[in-house]
């Protein structure tokens, strides 16, 4: 049994965090460098854009080496549009993909010499499955200093399946996208960003000039 840990235990202990700059700190403050994120919403409003655009600061600007598993639509024509609307920058040698992997297969991945300290799973419907019964938990304890940002449906407002409200339970950011904005939540400042300023202007009924 691990001994009891004092104030001043708490106040030194250091953690490994992103230097967020600019708009994303003031939104996201310097977020841990592990744990678990959940992006979720209705489709065509715009999860993988912006999830894209997301992944784009984490490996691009934070310089961090990201692993996007496209495991819905795969490495398909409707991805690679999405990857030319979100204009990611092709000379960005640490942003990769994948599309479906078991998580048998993620897991060797990971132990791997370099692996990604980033992992995007588009979406986690498609491990619904393999994450039950405690291995959501498990994969986040086996691997403490990844960072873990999971993709789901929305049904009826929350996010949906099982999988996908346990996530939103023990994820350290919620972010909610409606109408092109990423609404962001949880164990941050908070705040909105646009994926796409004037059309989400124009959803949300604000005059974008």
């Amino acid at each position: 049994m691990s001994r009891a840990l004092t104030i001043r235990n708490i106040l030194d202990k250091k953690h490994q965090t992103f230097a967020f700059t600019g708009l994303y700190h003031e939104i996201f403050g310097n977020p841990e460098k592990s744990g678990a994120w959940l992006i979720y919403g209705k489709d065509k409003n715009g999860k993988t854009w912006g999830t894209l655009l997301l992944s784009a600061y984490f490996s691009l600007i934070m310089g961090v080496k990201l692993l996007y598993i496209s495991a819905e639509q795969g490495i398909s024509a409707s991805f690679k549009d999405a990857i030319i609307r979100a204009k990611l920058d092709p000379s960005n040698k640490n942003f990769h993909f994948k599309g479906y992997i078991s998580l048998q297969e993620l897991y060797v991945l990971l132990g791997k010499r370099n692996p990604p300290l980033v992992v995007v799973i588009d979406n986690i419907t498609f491990y619904t499955d393999e994450l039950k019964n405690g291995a959501l938990r498990k994969l986040l304890k086996d691997f403490p200093n990844t960072l873990f940002i999971f993709l789901a449906h929305e049904e009826r407002g929350k996010p949906y399946t099982a999988a996908a409200t346990l996530c939103q339970k023990i994820a350290e950011i919620i972010i909610h996208v409606k109408g092109l904005m990423l609404i962001v939540s949880g164990r941050c400042p908070g705040g909105m960003l646009a994926i796409d300023e004037e059309k989400a202007a124009l959803y949300h009924g604000q005059n974008p000039n």
